[in-house]
């Protein structure tokens, strides 16, 4: 293809060089072959603009970067805003598109919502699929790209080779840094979900009105401009997000107790011993629904869920019935086994102050003894929400034990310090997570229940940053059923 149609495509002006044919794009240099175009941007720890001559001399055609950038021996598309641009040109290479792409984003909810928003067209008879935290995921297989939300190459090309599999329908996570960083683009996004907002990432945000910002690149830009907004009307920021879904003329689908008649509302939420049972309020009629999972936020999930494959014309009667087959998602409340004793062990990716209280909460009802958390926070992450962290485990649980999540390049016993001090003498230090883990499981009784917070769905344990990193095999789900038995 040539460089010219593609940049009259993405309407973009070329002072010359449109006669270069394009085989491919590209961010990292050694990944360039004779006729890409090299993305080069500025990042927090590498300077993309150092490798220019480099990716110029391997044979990329074409540099989008900014104008202050030197680019001698190619064409040089300069920007302001480059990532913007490349992700535009790239996605006028990668063809075809899932015929439905839907986005989730927000701070705890979008891995379960985008799987199971692809469950429910599954079930509707749809080739769909979801990208996002645990990979792209079909029918057949999950494959991880190690992202919330991989680079704009990686996705474009998962998107083009998904729909040349016949997948016509994609679900994906929409994460605050890709949204930032234009990872999300190219896509006609028909519809796109906002389902909370608590702290996290303020070591990337400078605070969270920056951090709502980068949220609310979605419906502000991404999302096509006669598509739906998808917004979860129970939380502080909800009114915010409903309000910049009408500033864009997008319409608006409410979810939760706060929807109006147009939306999805929840009536009535009751725990039973093998889920909860809904009655919900959509299209003017009451509908009587039994979900197979626990706690208050699946419930949330599978609403915005439902509400995302009604706003891309999805039949509500199937909808809604799909509900009552949605299978548990990996490392989200997900039972990893049950102790000697007749206790059951949880397995959730909590890790914000908010997801644990959350988290805690859901499995409360389902408890007639202690509630037992084992929990930790990452390192070289947000350092200001430790001590939160430490304080709503101490005040919502019956036994908080700290341990490791994925140290990186901290030392571990003082991130373990920093949560101890949100809640003195009320916490128990485990030490490294599988003592930590063996700890909680002993201490626990057959009315007892077990929380392993933090780490989900991974299979790792990130020690030591850059070339001292080393990511050591951990499974919580796995490591709970050694200790239970």
């Amino acid at each position: 293809m040539k460089l010219g149609a593609l940049a009259q495509a993405a309407g973009i002006t070329l002072a010359a060089g449109g006669d270069a044919t394009v085989t491919g794009f590209a961010i990292d240099n050694r990944k360039v072959a004779p006729g890409t175009v090299f993305g080069a941007f500025q990042g927090a720890k590498v300077n993309g603009e150092d490798f220019i001559p480099a990716a110029i001399a391997a044979g990329a055609v074409a540099v989008v970067a900014r104008p202050e950038a030197h680019v001698s021996g190619a064409v040089h598309i300069a920007d302001a805003e480059p990532r913007r641009v490349f992700a535009r040109l790239a996605a006028q290479f990668f063809t075809p598109m899932p015929e439905v792409v839907v986005a989730v984003t927000g701070t705890n909810g979008k891995t379960s919502i985008v799987e199971m928003t692809r469950q429910i067209w599954r079930m509707g008879g749809e080739r769909s699929a979801s990208i996002g935290t645990l990979g792209v995921t079909t029918a057949d297989e999950s494959i991880s790209t190690g992202l919330t939300t991989p680079d704009v190459v990686t996705f474009l090309a998962n998107l083009s080779g998904l729909a040349r599999e016949g997948v016509s329908h994609v679900a994906f996570e929409a994460s605050s840094h890709g949204l930032s960083q234009f990872r999300s683009e190219g896509p006609r996004v028909a519809a796109g979900a906002f389902t909370n907002l608590s702290r996290d990432h303020l070591d990337y945000h400078k605070d969270m009105d920056d951090y709502f910002a980068a949220k609310m690149r979605l419906f502000d830009e991404v999302i096509d401009p006669a598509g739906t907004a998808v917004v979860w009307m129970d939380d502080p920021w909800s009114a915010k997000a409903a309000g910049h879904a009408a500033a864009r003329g997008l319409k608006l689908l409410g979810v939760g107790e706060g929807a109006d008649e147009s939306g999805i509302r929840l009536l009535s939420r009751t725990p039973n011993q093998l889920g909860q049972d809904l009655m919900v309020g959509w299209g003017g009629q009451t509908r009587s629904l039994k979900l197979p999972l626990i706690g208050a936020y699946q419930a949330a999930n599978a609403l915005m869920a439902a509400g995302l494959v009604l706003a891309t014309g999805g039949s509500a009667a199937q909808v809604f019935d799909a509900l009552g087959r949605l299978q548990p998602v990996r490392g989200r409340l997900e039972r990893a086994a049950i102790t000697r004793a007749g206790a059951p062990i949880y397995v959730d990716y909590a890790h914000t102050p908010d997801a644990l209280e959350a988290a805690i909460a859901a499995l409360r009802p389902h408890c007639t003894g202690r509630l037992i958390v084992v929990f930790g926070a990452g390192g070289d992450r947000d350092p200001g929400k430790r001590a939160p962290m430490g304080a709503v485990v101490a005040s919502h649980s019956d036994l908080g034990i700290v341990t490791d999540d994925n140290p990186r390049g901290e030392d571990p016993a003082a991130i373990r310090a920093a949560i101890l001090a949100g809640a003195p003498g009320e916490l128990r230090d485990g030490g490294e997570r599988r003592a930590a883990i063996c700890m909680g499981i002993a201490e626990a009784g057959k009315n007892d229940v077990v929380l392993l917070a933090g780490k989900g769905h991974e299979q790792g344990q990130i020690i030591g940053t850059g070339e001292t990193c080393r990511v050591l095999p951990f499974d919580d789900v796995t490591i709970a059923r050694e200790c239970a038995a």
